[in-house]
C-alpha cells in the first residue's frame, strides 16, 4: 500500500502537522526525508529497513554525507539534506548561546556539546569561549585523542582564550565509550584549567562530559 493510500492522520506529513514532530517515529521523520522508498516499498518502509541494518538513527545520522549516499534509498542528495538538517540543529543551538543562554540556562551549552561531540569515535576536548554577557564568540575543538583519552594543555586553553579576548569559557570532551560519568582525571583537569585561567582573569564556567545519555556538568556536582 502506498502512504497516500494510508489513513490521512496515519500519513508522516499529515500526522507532523496534525500532532507535532514529535509524535513521529524515528523511522517516519527519516521517511520525509527520503521522499519515496525503493521500488516496490513506501518511504517509511524503506526507511524501518535503513535503522535496522544501519542504525539506530543517531548511529544513521553520525556517518559522512559521502557515505550516507552510498546507502540504499538514500543517494547524493538526500544524504545532502540530511546532512544540512543536522547542520542546521547545530546552528539552532548556537544561537541560544549567542543570545547569553549559557549562563541562564546551562542545560542549553550541555545540549550543544552534545550535539557537536558525541559522534566522534575519539575523544575530543572542545571549548566555547564567551563575552563578559556570556554570549557565544567562538566554539573550538582544541585536543584530540584515541579512544582512551586527549591530553589537555592547559597552556593551550589560555592562549586560545585570550586570542578571542574571552571573559570566561565552557570545556566539554566526550567518552566514547558512551559512560558520561566524570573521572579522577577529569576533575583534575578541570581544576588546573580553572587555576590557569584565572591568572588571566578569565572564568571557566562548566564542564561537559559527554557520553550515551544526558551531557554531565562538572559544575553541578561542585567540582568547577
Amino acid at each position: 500500500m502506498h502512504i497516500r493510500d494510508w489513513p490521512v492522520l496515519e500519513r508522516p506529513r499529515e500526522k507532523l502537522l496534525a500532532r507535532g514532530a514529535a509524535t513521529l517515529s524515528d523511522a517516519e521523520l527519516l521517511a520525509l526525508f527520503l521522499g519515496s522508498g525503493l521500488r516496490g516499498q513506501d518511504a517509511v518502509a524503506t526507511a524501518r529497513n535503513l535503522l535496522a541494518a544501519h542504525g539506530p538513527l543517531r548511529t544513521l545520522l553520525e556517518r559522512s554525507s559521502t557515505d550516507l549516499a552510498k546507502l540504499p534509498g538514500i543517494g547524493p542528495a538526500r544524504a545532502c539534506q540530511l546532512s544540512a538538517a543536522l547542520e542546521l540543529c547545530n546552528r539552532y543551538l548556537a544561537a541560544g548561546l549567542e543570545r547569553g543562554e549559557a549562563l541562564t540556562d546551562p542545560g542549553a551549552a550541555g545540549r550543544y556539546f552534545s550535539q557537536r561531540l558525541r559522534g566522534h569515535p575519539q575523544e575530543v576536548f572542545a571549548a566555547l569561549f564567551l563575552d563578559t554577557r556570556h554570549r557565544a564568540l567562538a566554539f573550538e575543538e582544541l585536543f584530540r585523542g584515541t579512544v582512551d583519552g586527549a591530553e589537555v594543555h592547559p597552556r593551550e586553553v589560555v592562549r586560545r582564550a585570550l586570542a578571542h579576548n574571552a571573559a570566561a569559557i565552557i570545556v566539554g570532551h566526550n567518552h566514547p565509550s558512551g559512560s558520561s560519568e566524570p573521572s579522577a582525571a577529569d576533575r583534575a583537569v578541570t581544576a588546573r584549567l580553572k587555576q590557569s585561567l584565572a591568572l588571566v582573569d578569565i572564568r571557566l564556567l562548566d564542564h561537559f562530559v559527554i557520553g550515551d545519555g544526558a551531557a554531565v556538568s562538572l559544575a553541578s556536582r561542585g567540582w568547577v
